[in-house]
């Protein structure tokens, strides 16, 4: 089986475009194959804040009206997401950028309003995974971003970490899939406070753990939930690590945190 990895990138990674060349960059020459999956979610802040749409975010996640999918459309599938391929293209590497609508290749449901009502938001439901093999095998970079399509052809915002997760999980039956998060901080910190404090291993146990004693909170906790359930989908590795050290992972080197079942 050949290795494949689906890279997540968001955050500081995608806001610094210095950050975000050299990124690029490490992919466009790596010679591996990939799938790029991103977010966006900071832009969109931004530009709701200049164009005076009213945001709410519930534990991390946004809650999406009519106004904000319109946007989120625009930042992640258009400026982000051609910016991204536009970036792979200046080092010579072909990419594509998809939405989950693009050949319908991820499909997701509206979530459940009966608790909190998120809006347009997509929990996934089928990635096609013969649509990215078949860019794979022409050597091609599909470039995700995190807008799906529902069943009924609605637009829906999706979680980047997820939609990343389940195309690994999805592409984990014809490749060794690699999952890795780029993160702003070098991986999973014992001490939020210090950058150097990387863990380079957890387990399910020190998860629950570190999660009891608050150690891990907010938005890693999705992250590193989501990462766990790959594992037990197929997906050979899940790592999180900086977006700067994405080379001495590709040099076989381990940076950041591995997450592992045991």
């Amino acid at each position: 089986m050949e290795d494949l990895f689906i890279i997540k990138i968001g955050g500081e990674t995608i806001n610094n475009p210095e950050t975000l060349k050299i990124c690029l960059k490490t992919i466009a020459t790596s010679g591996k194959k990939i799938i790029l999956v991103h977010g966006g979610g900071r832009k969109v802040t931004e530009l709701a804040q200049k164009l005076q749409i009213p945001q709410q975010m519930v534990e991390g996640r946004r809650i999406t009206s009519a106004e904000t999918l319109e946007l989120c459309t625009m930042v992640y599938a258009g400026l982000i997401n051609k910016n991204i391929v536009a970036g792979l293209s200046s080092k010579n590497r072909v990419a594509i950028g998809l939405s989950g609508a693009d050949l319908n290749c991820i499909v997701s449901k509206k979530r459940d309003a009966s608790i909190i009502k998120y809006g347009f938001v997509g929990d996934i439901v089928k990635v096609d995974e013969m649509v990215f093999d078949d860019f794979i095998s022409k050597n091609i970079i599909p470039v995700v971003n995190s807008i799906s399509i529902s069943e009924e052809s609605e637009l829906l915002n999706t979680n980047a970490d997820v939609m990343a997760a389940e195309i690994a999980k999805a592409m984990s039956a014809t490749y060794k899939t690699h999952l890795i998060y780029c993160f702003e901080k070098n991986g999973v910190l014992k001490d939020i406070a210090d950058e150097n404090s990387v863990i380079d291993e957890i387990s399910k146990a020190d998860f629950t753990q570190m999660k009891e004693t608050k150690q891990i909170a907010d938005g890693m906790i999705p992250k590193l939930q989501t990462a766990f359930r790959t594992l037990y989908h197929g997906v050979e590795e899940a790592r999180i690590l900086r977006s700067d050290a994405l080379q001495s992972y590709f040099n076989q080197e381990k940076p950041g945190t591995n997450i592992s079942l045991h």
